[in-house]
C-alpha cells in the first residue's frame, strides 16, 4: 500500500472527513483491520484565508509549498491538496515537489465524464465559482460545461462557507438557501451540481436533492483510495 499525503487544515472541518473516507474506503477494498498509510500536514487557517482576502495568492503558495515539502519528507507517495479553493496554487505546489499531486477538478471530471454529464453546476467559494483555475481546467481539459449562481447567490454561498461551515456550524436557514441555489443551477440546464467546497457536503447531501450532488471530498478521497492500493 502507498502513503497518502494528505495537506489539510482549510478548514480541519473538512480534513476530518478526508481522513474518514479514505480509511472507509481502504477498510472496504481490503477488509480486516487494514487502515491507510496517511502523511498528514495541517495548517493553520486563519493567517491563509487572511492572504485569500488580500489577494495574495503568493503568500498562500509559500505556506502551502513547505508543508507539501515536509508531506514528501515524511514519505507520502502522492498527495492530496484537502481543499477545493487552494488548487489555485497548485501548480507551484507540483513544482516544489518530486511526488505526484492528485487533483481535485482532474478526480471530479473523472467521475462526470463516466456519467455522460457535460453541464455541470459549481457552488464552492467565490474563489473557485468566479476564477478560472477550477471552472476553466473543467472546460479546457474535459469539454464540460459549468454554470455557477449569479452574484448575490455567489455572496451567500461564500459567506456561508467562511462564517459558518469552516466553524463547523450547519443551520437549517443556510440549507434552504443551499437548495434553492442548486435548484436554480438545475432549472439552468445543469445535469449534475459540483459541491465544490469540501465543507459543503456538512451541510446538503444526496438525500436532500432530487439533482445529482457531487461532494468533492468523497470523490477526492476515493481517488487516494485507487492511487494508494
Amino acid at each position: 500500500m502507498k502513503t497518502i499525503g494528505l495537506l489539510g487544515g482549510m478548514s480541519w472541518q473538512s480534513t476530518v472527513g478526508y481522513y474518514r473516507a479514505i480509511n472507509e474506503g481502504i477498510k472496504s477494498s481490503l477488509g480486516g483491520l487494514h487502515s491507510a498509510k496517511i502523511a498528514m500536514y495541517s495548517v493553520d487557517f486563519e493567517p491563509i484565508e487572511k492572504l485569500q482576502r488580500d489577494g495574495d495568492w503568493e503568500g498562500t503558495a509559500k505556506i502551502l509549498t513547505d508543508a507539501a515539502i515536509k508531506i514528501q519528507s515524511a514519505g507520502a507517495d502522492f498527495l492530496l491538496i484537502c481543499t477545493n479553493t487552494m488548487h489555485k496554487v497548485a501548480p507551484q505546489i507540483e513544482d516544489s515537489i518530486d511526488i505526484p499531486l492528485l487533483h481535485i477538478a482532474d478526480a471530479t471530471a473523472d467521475v462526470l465524464v463516466k456519467k455522460g454529464i457535460k453541464t455541470v453546476g459549481l457552488l464552492g467559494t467565490a474563489f473557485t465559482m468566479e476564477q478560472n483555475f477550477y471552472k476553466g481546467r473543467l472546460s479546457e481539459n474535459y469539454g464540460l460545461t459549468v454554470l455557477v449562481p449569479n452574484a448575490a447567490d455567489r455572496i451567500i454561498v461564500h459567506d456561508v462557507i467562511y462564517k459558518e461551515l469552516c466553524l463547523g456550524k450547519s443551520l437549517p436557514a443556510s440549507k434552504a438557501e443551499y437548495l434553492r441555489i442548486i435548484n436554480t443551477l438545475a432549472k439552468q440546464g445543469a445535469e449534475a451540481v459540483i459541491l465544490g467546497c469540501t465543507e459543503i457536503g456538512i451541510l446538503v447531501d444526496q438525500k436532500d436533492s432530487e439533482i445529482e450532488l457531487l461532494d468533492t471530498t468523497y470523490i477526492h478521497a476515493q481517488k487516494a483510495v485507487e492511487c494508494a492500493i
